[in-house]
């Protein structure tokens, strides 16, 4: 009966195997890649996961153990009018759009009223903000703190510059407690990386 049962068990993982690669996709250390079908193109200095999921056009997100654990997420040449992620219902939970006339120091609002409504998050906050150089542009540096639906209080940092009226922008968000420390500096080097093609 135990050989059945373990039979059983590794057809079961066997059967899993391919859906769990369709999962996501590795991006290699050191191997320059585009974000998202955009000039947007970073090197990793380490191998992350690019997890599947439709959300938005021009967004993609990464993770080094699971996106509750560490999320890295690019919004790659958001356009005027449309919102940094999928709308789930325009009418119901409209989100709040990038606009032409959007200034530098109005994005760590953009992205916590994003954040706010998509995520269904009632306590977050921008902890700092300063001016910066990204993508060769001036741009903004933020940071943020936020308590998420399983109750664990998550710290994040964000990158954004606009170029040629669209919004880049590279966040990354851990639980406050070891994972955000952590992997911290693996994000600082995707930021330092960031190109235009």
């Amino acid at each position: 009966m135990s050989r059945l049962i373990a039979a059983l068990a590794v057809t079961l993982i066997v059967a899993l195997l391919p859906s769990a690669a369709m999962a996501h996709k590795l991006r290699e250390q050191g191997v320059a890649v585009s974000i998202a079908d955009s000039p947007l193109t970073v090197t990793p200095g380490r191998d992350w996961n690019r997890l599947d999921g439709n959300v938005g056009k021009h967004t993609e997100t990464w993770t080094l153990d699971g996106g509750q654990l560490n999320d890295l997420t690019f919004f790659a040449g958001i356009e005027p009018g449309k919102p940094l992620v999928r709308e789930r219902s325009k009418k119901r939970e409209p989100l709040p759009k990038f606009g032409a006339g959007t200034l530098l120091v109005e994005l760590p609002e953009l992205f916590e009223a994003t954040y706010r409504t998509a995520k269904q998050i009632a306590d977050f906050r921008v902890t700092d903000v300063q001016p910066t150089r990204f993508l060769g542009q001036d741009g903004v540096m933020f940071t943020y703190e936020y308590v998420d639906q399983d109750q664990l209080t998550r710290k994040g940092e964000a990158h954004a510059a606009i170029v040629a009226g669209r919004l880049y922008m590279i966040g990354f968000d851990a639980p406050r407690l070891h994972y955000f420390e952590r992997n911290i500096g693996d994000f600082h080097r995707i930021v330092q990386s960031a190109r235009m093609s």
